[in-house]
């Protein structure tokens, strides 16, 4: 079998944890902050998780993870 190749966008946007969940950084942070509560920047700093529905996708573009 020939080796799997690793999407390149999804390795730099997804990380594996060891629990076999998936992480990622919320949307919503890139510009016209000032009209965005601090709170709310706040929070979406924080790392999320990818909802189950996608996860078996995700897990496919990243087959060594």
């Amino acid at each position: 079998m020939p080796k799997l190749k690793t999407n390149r966008a999804a390795k730099k946007r997804f990380k594996m944890l060891k629990s076999g969940k998936i992480k990622r950084r919320r949307g919503m942070l890139r510009h016209i902050l000032t009209s965005k509560a601090k709170g709310r920047k706040r929070q979406l700093r924080r790392a999320a998780l990818v909802h189950s529905a996608d996860v078996k996708e995700i897990r496919r573009l990243l087959p060594y993870g």
